[in-house]
């Protein structure tokens, strides 16, 4: 899974930038995408899962940059802060390979290499304990290997992942499994996996914590019309360990954390415009308290044979966890929270917002070969949170995306 997979997901498991893109981090070794698949253009039945007859090599290259107004001036500012507080920027360039064995067996495997640079939030705008005088550098490399076995109506998948960076180790093992109907409408699928984490800090030599994850996930595709195909999954999540982030100030979060999402996603096909229409709604919740709602649409337009033009769209909101703590200008407390309480963050990711992320993506192809460009522009802000009020006194975040991708098939 490249980082930018990784990047879609929130506060761990959903939207791209509230998964700190100073840190991107496996969630599983490719459950949730491989129980969430649903086909861009809608066939007249559900794909069997015969073992592919092609296999698919393709490179890729993210981009990605980060920026913060500075409109609210903290007890701490000396006046002389920028107006836009650049932040980190991400260069991951990615390898998948996707083979067929023999009919019946299938080897899937990505490679990510991330560099990271720049300066990350310590306390809202306030520089983080991770940056150094000439800004942090970070890499990270991720690797995982997914064995499909295929029969007529079902299949069945076992994955290892691993990511290593010099202050963050991660292991997972992933097991998922579909099964579908004698007529191919309606697929069933289940995964279920676990991961295995290692914790460190450039400030701190002597912390060595752990973190432990296990996921389930099930969900039904169905054929509804020979235009429409339908898809609904649900997932619960339960980790436990060291949640908290060592360079941020006041950070101490609670060692349990258990997630849920219900995903449903639609696909209609418009027979004379050939377009594709891609719907989906998610619902995240989690036990810091944080409530997320995700809407999200793609028109899938080909203009010629050969080239097919996507634009998308993408609102998501969500409520605060009941441990963070708005930001107070007194002097006598700021930075930290009112009194001493047992938890606390003040990590703009845990706030109340709303965040908007247009994009543009086209595709061509020629021959056996397929190239792309993708760019999406992101951008959060506490006053466009729905369901609730926003966090006060945080400032406007914007991120830009840009990966280009080739493959092959063979």
């Amino acid at each position: 899974m490249a980082w930018a997979e990784v990047a879609v997901a929130a506060t761990e498991m959903e939207t791209c930038i509230e998964a700190d893109a100073t840190r991107p981090r496996r969630v599983l070794g490719g459950i949730v995408l491989a129980a969430i698949g649903l086909p861009g253009v809608l066939p007249q039945v559900a794909h069997a899962e015969a073992a592919p007859e092609q296999g698919v090599v393709s490179l890729r290259h993210l981009h990605y940059e980060d920026r913060q107004a500075v409109n609210t001036r903290y007890p701490d500012y000396t006046g002389n802060e920028p107006s836009t507080f650049k932040r980190i920027t991400v260069d991951a360039p990615s390898l998948y390979v996707l083979a067929p064995i023999g009919g019946k067996w299938s080897l899937e495997g990505s490679l990510v290499h991330d560099q990271v640079s720049g300066a990350t939030p310590r306390y809202y705008s306030s520089i983080s304990g991770a940056t150094t005088a000439k800004g942090m550098h970070d890499e990270r490399t991720a690797g995982d290997v997914k064995f499909t076995r295929h029969f007529e109506r079902a299949a069945l998948g076992l994955g290892v992942a691993h990511s290593s960076e010099h202050d963050y180790e991660s292991s997972a093992l992933s097991l998922d499994g579909r099964i579908s109907t004698d007529d191919n409408n309606r697929t069933f699928n289940l995964g279920a996996g676990a991961s295995s984490d290692k914790i460190g800090s450039t400030n701190d030599p002597d912390l060595h914590k752990r973190k432990r994850t296990a996921e389930v996930m099930a969900g039904l595709t169905q054929v509804m019309t020979a235009n429409d195909i339908a898809q609904v999954n649900v997932g619960y999540t339960r980790g436990s360990g060291y949640y908290s982030d060592p360079y941020k100030m006041f950070d101490n979060r609670p060692e349990l954390r258990r997630q849920g999402v219900v995903l449903a996603r639609w696909n209609h096909q418009f027979d004379r415009l050939g377009s594709t229409l891609r719907n989906s709604y998610r619902y995240y919740r989690d036990s810091f308290g944080i409530r997320a709602h995700t809407f999200e649409a793609a028109w899938v337009q080909p203009l010629r044979d050969s080239l097919v033009v996507t634009p998308s769209v993408r609102y998501y909101t969500q409520s605060s966890a009941w441990f963070y703590y708005d930001p107070v200008r007194d002097t006598s407390v700021f930075p930290g929270p009112v009194g001493t309480p047992a938890y606390s963050s003040a990590d703009q990711r845990l706030s109340a917002f709303g965040a908007w992320t247009f994009g543009l993506k086209g595709e061509v192809r020629f021959g056996e070969w397929t190239a792309d460009l993708k760019y999406e522009r992101y951008e959060q802000r506490s006053e466009w949170r729905s369901f609730g009020r926003g966090s006060p006194s945080i400032d406007p975040f914007i991120a830009d995306f840009v990966q280009f991708g080739i493959s092959k098939k063979f």
